[in-house]
């Protein structure tokens, strides 16, 4: 007896589902397993990416494929280790300069929150400056600790420092090859396209590259722009550790409204503490309150777009994500990662309402249900 049509296309949308998720997990277990070694591949691959486009330009100017990728990632690597030499000796001057500086504004914290000692003993039990340390902690330490363990690592002996010094190497290799081989590879992908869902393919890998295109260089280029225009104005004003607090700011405004609000909120207390007047934390304010609106009015639209955002709590969650599975690498995959997921999410969700599960009409109920909602 042969199967309905209906029937026919649920049991072929299932299989195709059951293949793909296979695969999907597939591809996820070799990478939690080789977690420990992607690390100079996926930021080669990153590299690759962001890159191609200023090949393909040169390429087409009469520099062949080879030559245009040693020029532009030897022009890459040279501007990344300037930045590199200035930045990191000052930084890490800064950070650990606000590390031994912490106590002192705990202690100052205490001092201003002692008239309300009951309120505070009320809502949150705190007693002491000790219990208040110990409320801070959950919220300060991740982050002193994560970069005191970057510095650490790479600047200590053991292991660390050979997984360091092998990215470092590796890194420009992988980018090398893949930069020189992008059409190659773009083409083998290609060829294992599904001939039945080409278009189909073609159409979801548009959208992603769009979307990775729009928004990871996009947000980066905001994130850069931020963080250096904070750095300079802050360090202009006067206010200690404004480089750092600065760039902080910049690096998580890769999610959306965070940095600015977590390095406004740090920005005010170190100047309030510093100075003590009004006048001196509403600079400081007024800064930040400029940065956000160039952001939003000025680099977010041209760099970005407002077409290919991601949601920031989206952008939240896959950061939080990435650095519970893959520690700070999966913290810099996240954003391209979530990019990537919510485009496929948006493709499954359309399939899902071509498909026979969704517009299943065979029973008069579901008729007499249909047309009553057009009605």
């Amino acid at each position: 007896m042969p199967m309905k049509g209906k029937q026919a296309q649920r049991l072929s949308w299932m299989a195709q589902a059951v293949f793909w998720f296979s695969i999907l997990v597939i591809i996820c277990a070799f990478l939690y397993t080789f977690r420990t070694v992607l690390a100079p591949f996926f930021l080669g691959f990153i590299i690759a990416y962001l890159l191609n486009p200023l090949i393909r330009r040169l390429h087409k100017n009469n520099f062949s494929r080879k030559s245009a990728t040693l020029f532009i990632l030897a022009t890459f690597f040279t501007v990344v280790a300037l930045i590199f030499a200035v930045v990191v000796p000052l930084l890490a001057r800064e950070m650990a300069a606000f590390a031994n500086a912490l106590p002192r504004y705990i202690d100052n914290l205490w001092a201003m929150a002692n008239p309300y000692v009951s309120d505070l003993q009320d809502y949150f039990g705190i007693r002491d400056k000790q219990d208040l340390a110990e409320k801070l902690n959950p919220v300060m330490g991740p982050a002193s600790d994560t970069g005191k363990n970057i510095l650490t690592g790479v600047f200590s002996g053991g292991l660390a420092v050979i997984d360091f010094t092998v990215t470092i190497f590796i890194t420009p290799i992988v980018a090398f090859f893949l930069m020189k081989d992008w059409p190659k590879l773009t083409k083998w992908v290609d060829d294992l396209m599904p001939q039945d869902h080409e278009n189909e393919v073609h159409g979801v890998l548009k959208q992603i590259d769009k979307k990775l295109a729009g928004f990871v260089r996009g947000q980066l280029l905001v994130c850069l722009v931020l963080g250096v225009g904070y750095a300079i104005a802050l360090m202009i004003a006067g206010l200690n550790y404004g480089f750092f607090i600065g760039l902080m700011a910049g690096a998580l405004s890769i999610i959306p409204f965070v940095g600015s609000t977590i390095g406004l909120l740090v920005a005010l207390l170190v100047a309030w503490f510093q100075v003590g007047t009004f006048s001196y934390v509403a600079i400081i304010a007024a800064i930040f309150l400029f940065g956000q609106f160039l952001e939003g009015n000025f680099l977010s639209p041209k760099l970005v777009g407002d077409s290919v955002g991601m949601h920031p709590l989206w952008v939240l969650f896959s950061v939080m994500a990435g650095g519970a599975i893959f520690g700070i690498l999966g913290m810099l995959l996240a954003v391209p990662v979530a990019a990537i997921v919510g485009v496929l999410m948006g493709a499954a969700i359309i399939r899902y309402k071509n498909s026979a599960f969704y517009q299943d009409t065979g029973s008069a109920e579901t008729k007499k249900k249909n047309k009553s909602k057009k009605s």
